[in-house]
């Protein structure tokens, strides 16, 4: 297209922009008619660890926020020298799971708790033998639940619940509202509803009330909405929010607020039924759409749905590529000190690279790249490690797989149970995340890791804030009775041709081969968790 029709289609609204919260990064991206990127924006965030939380603070969200949407509207000034004053719709998601208690006031009462919090197993325990259903450490109830057990003095002055999607969707409408995807990780979801479980909520009421919680769970949590449903318009407050300047027009409505695994299943077509994809970047997860339900509860699966409600099977793991770029940002500082200027995007193509020249089980090396706890292998706590023994084959290729391999490992535990147990079918699996940036490296290693053929679309890298889009767009221009499935299938991905590498049996025996090494060796995980404590 054209600079006039672009202008065109800014000038007219015929956009949609979706803003995603990531761990490391905060994204935005504008998507025009076709539904492909038009503008993006981004800001490189951390989460911090302080008295013992693994945390964000709430400035730092809406400084990200507001710098990816001006470095969004920057890319447009470039392109064709206009910028944003209205969008067909929005819709935010962030990072699943964790914990934002509110008073009636709106005041946050304790520092955001997230997802890579490990510290509900308490809780999470005594939940999941009253439901017979697993609830994760993360999940919002365990938090809550945990907060009453310890007798923390907020909890009686909680009047709202939510996650750190449906907050910024709050601030940015004032509709305390959750898709149902991402309702589904904070209390567990009735598919055939699309609403919190009724019998469980009646169960929970009871055993907080024996605690000395006397308020009904209900009334704390976001009201459960599905992908397609209006979830209210941009204030003239939230307008101010995301956009400083006042460019920037309210009335815009908005998607309900999703998840960055509802995302992921939109943004990789993996919402109908015998569908898979993994996301892989801080923290990793594979999602199935299931289609039946599993035989039995399994601490390692967490049950949760696609943004129509659909019940999916999730394995998700609290470590990924953390430690993998942490050893990366110390090549990039070796680069440094020898006065060679490495680009980080190169520096990462080299490197993965290697992995594909390296012996096929990584040659005896070991990796647990645990930067915090794993509750797949049932560790509270991390300690990253690198063990190899004199007569491994100590190279760089060697030690770029073993890293990577171990990535998967957690990952490849939970799948077992999945595709080995439950003998659970997918037709399909696309991967999306930074882990598969590299061409063809990621996919191989995960092809390895599952033995199945792994694709990957042209549009991942846009991956959860393209998502969001995608779910926004949907709200506008659906046709009626159209599915969410068939809206992508027919609106979105008829012309898209995803890339896919078939699964190498060296491979496969060498990742086979290096799992069996990390499972024997997760002792050697514990007694550095214990020599060494936090």
């Amino acid at each position: 297209m054209n600079q006039q029709e672009l202008q065109k289609i800014i000038k007219n609204g015929n956009t949609t922009l979706g803003i995603e919260l990531g761990s490391t990064r905060i994204k935005a991206v504008l998507i025009g008619p076709d539904h492909s990127p038009i503008a993006s924006g981004s800001f490189e965030w951390e989460n911090r660890f302080e008295e013992g939380i693994w945390t964000y603070h709430m400035q730092d969200v809406w400084q990200g926020i507001q710098a990816s949407y001006r470095n969004l509207n920057d890319d447009l000034q470039e392109k064709c020298g206009t910028r944003l004053e209205t969008i067909g719709a929005l819709g935010v998601s962030a990072m699943m799971h964790g914990y934002l208690p509110f008073d009636k006031d709106g005041k946050l009462l304790v520092p955001f708790r997230t997802w890579r919090n490990t510290m509900t197993a308490e809780a999470a325990e005594k939940l999941s033998s009253l439901f017979q259903f697993n609830i994760p450490q993360r999940w919002s109830i365990a938090h809550l639940y945990q907060a009453i057990l310890n007798h923390e003095a907020h909890v009686s002055e909680i009047s709202f619940l939510t996650t750190l999607a449906g907050y910024v969707h709050w601030q940015l409408t004032g509709n305390k509202v959750l898709g149902v995807g991402e309702a589904s990780g904070m209390f567990p979801i009735d598919s055939v509803t699309n609403n919190y479980h009724q019998h469980m909520l009646e169960q929970a009421d009871t055993q907080l009330a024996a605690d000395g919680f006397r308020q009904h769970l209900r009334d704390l949590l976001p009201t459960v909405l599905s992908a397609g449903d209006s979830a209210g318009t941009l204030t003239p407050d939230g307008a101010k929010l995301l956009d400083p300047s006042g460019i920037l027009q309210p009335g815009i409505p908005l998607c309900p607020p999703e998840g960055d695994a509802g995302t992921g299943m939109v943004a990789t077509n993996s919402v109908a039924v015998r569908t898979g994809n993994v996301s892989a970047g801080t923290s990793i997860f594979a999602m199935l759409v299931l289609e039946k339900p599993l035989s039995r509860l399994y601490s390692e699966i967490d049950m949760v749905t696609t943004p129509s409600g659909k019940p999916v099977a999730m394995v998700h793991s609290n470590n990924c590529t953390s430690d993998l770029n942490a050893w990366i940002n110390l090549f990039q500082e070796f680069g440094q000190i020898m006065g060679v200027n490495l680009e980080q995007s190169k520096l990462f193509e080299v490197l993965y690279t290697q992995a594909l020249k390296a012996d096929s089980d990584a040659s005896g090396l070991l990796v647990y790249n645990y930067l915090s706890g794993e509750h797949i292998t049932h560790f509270e706590e991390g300690r990253p490690l690198f063990v190899r023994t004199p007569e491994s084959h100590f190279t760089l290729a060697n030690f770029m797989r073993a890293n990577l391999f171990s990535s998967l490992g957690a990952l490849k535990i939970g799948l077992g149970i999945l595709l080995e147990k439950e003998q659970v079918k997918i037709d399909r699996i696309l991967g999306h995340g930074g882990f598969f940036k590299t061409k063809e490296v990621g996919q191989r290693i995960m092809a390895a890791a599952m033995n199945a053929p792994i694709s990957v679309m042209q549009t991942a890298g846009e991956g959860g804030a393209w998502g969001i889009a995608l779910l926004a767009a949907y709200l506008i221009n659906k046709t009626p009775d159209e599915t969410l499935e068939d809206f992508l299938i027919n609106q979105v991905f008829s012309h898209e041709t995803p890339s896919t590498v078939q699964p190498m049996p060296s491979d496969v025996q060498g990742f086979n081969q290096f799992m069996e090494r990390y499972k024997i060796g997760l002792s050697i995980e514990r007694a550095a968790i214990e020599c060494f404590k936090s």
